[in-house]
């Protein structure tokens, strides 16, 4: 929902940033790949109930994320095999931080494992989305390499929304299960999405 947003908001800061990082020889796969390794951290600070330190990982690890597709765009290194490491960088860590969550705070177990869940329906839902559009030969909606639609639950609120597992871990379960909600209605939008654009472009 607020990704456009925010992504307009700061491409002015990320491109300065990134023009650096080029300068640096530092490559947009070296950026994903060091993104899950602090997010990996982040799961095991919280698993560990060192929330302080999993909040502060967990907000890192999003830096080298937001700028690797800039690095790949300014460096002419914007490939199918760097989109694919950076959605699966995501995944992971997305993933992990929920179940390290879950491991540092056993009462919310079952409230992280629904939401695990509606991030694989989400996830999958996206990419089995972006195929077909991709074979339909459908409009983008931007310069990203998968197709990805808007909706309710977003990556800035997948960000959001695990800050505040971290800082209010006693209230950890009411946090998933209201996001698990959210990610919930992205679902059924991206659903659809879907039915009309993939029957419109099937058409056409």
């Amino acid at each position: 929902m607020l990704d456009r947003a925010v992504r307009s908001r700061l491409a002015p800061l990320l491109d300065r940033v990134a023009r650096g990082l080029v300068r640096l020889r530092i490559g947009p796969t070296t950026l994903s790949v060091l993104g899950l390794l602090l997010a990996l951290a982040a799961a095991t600070a919280a698993a560990l109930t060192a929330w302080n330190v999993a909040l502060v990982l967990w907000l890192a690890s999003r830096i080298p994320d937001g700028l690797d597709g800039p690095v790949a765009r300014l460096s002419g290194r914007d490939t199918e095999f760097g989109g694919w490491v950076d959605i699966t960088a995501d995944l992971a860590a997305y993933g992990a931080f929920v179940v390290g969550c879950a491991i540092g705070q056993p009462d919310a177990l079952v409230a992280c494992l629904v939401l695990v869940f509606t991030y694989y329906v989400n996830g999958g839902s996206l990419l089995a989305f972006s195929a077909a559009a991709e074979r339909l030969r459908a409009r983008r909606p931007d310069e990203r390499t998968f197709h990805f639609t808007r909706g309710l639950a977003e990556g800035t609120e997948t960000i959001a929304a695990h800050a505040l597992m971290a800082l209010f871990p006693a209230h950890l379960a009411m946090i998933a299960w209201v996001f698990a909600a959210m990610v919930a209605i992205t679902i059924v939008q991206r659903v659809i999405l879907a039915g009309k654009v993939l029957r419109a472009a099937s058409v056409g």
